[in-house]
């Protein structure tokens, strides 16, 4: 089972998305909110699995409640549902820890699909924005910047390894089949992986391995 709470300011939204997972016998919707203070009270007190969030919500925004949220339920996976299509709330909401962005126009099996992959620790992003994350996070070559060669060069070849696995979408359960290691000590790995690169999300880890060239390593 699924524990899902909604977040966004339009009930009628709410409402068509709740009719919509009802449907399926592995989700259940155990809480909604009109904006960002109610859901993270909803969130503290009722601990769900994913969070489907809005950005543009009024009073305390979506960027800053993804940011209260990611601070205060860390294993809660987020999954933005907004109808922006800019790269700078992409990359923002990126960096405060979603583990997901969807486009509002996304359709009801895909909005399934992604559900179940930020449920299972995986990262997912709309179609039409993959081209703008890579923009949004392209790294200069200079050691001294965030995610240069100086942090790539502090990777042993084990994480190596597993950022090369995170690069290929795959979740902790099937990086742990594939390398032979335990689920408990990949959490570790890409804990460290997320601290020696200066990142804050499996999608930019993603994204670094891809500008860096290590996926040419495998």
């Amino acid at each position: 089972m699924i524990r899902i709470l909604l977040i966004d300011d339009h009930s009628l939204f709410r409402t068509g998305i709740r009719l919509l997972l009802q449907r399926y016998p592995e989700f259940e919707i155990v809480g909604e909110a009109a904006d960002g203070l109610e859901g993270i009270k909803r969130a503290r007190a009722l601990a769900p699995d994913v969070i489907l969030l809005d950005l543009n919500m009024p009073g305390l925004s979506g960027l800053a409640t993804l940011q209260l949220l990611a601070q205060d339920v860390p294993d809660c996976a987020v999954l933005v549902l907004t109808v922006s299509e800019d790269a700078e709330d992409l990359g923002r909401a990126l960096q405060a820890g979603a583990s997901g962005y969807l486009l509002k126009n996304v359709d009801g099996d895909a909005l399934v699909a992604a559900i179940h992959k930020v449920a299972a620790g995986e990262a997912t992003i709309a179609d039409e924005m993959t081209g703008k994350l890579v923009e949004q996070f392209r790294r200069r070559s200079d050691p001294a910047a965030p995610g240069g060669r100086g942090q790539r060069d502090r990777l042993t070849q084990r994480e190596r390894e597993i950022v090369q696995c995170l690069a290929r979408g795959e979740s902790n359960k099937l990086i742990a089949r594939n390398l032979d290691l335990s689920e408990s000590t990949v959490k570790i790995h890409v804990q460290n992986i997320l601290k020696k690169l200066d990142l804050s999300s499996r999608v930019q880890v993603a994204v670094y391995a891809v500008e860096h060239g290590l996926l040419d390593e495998a």
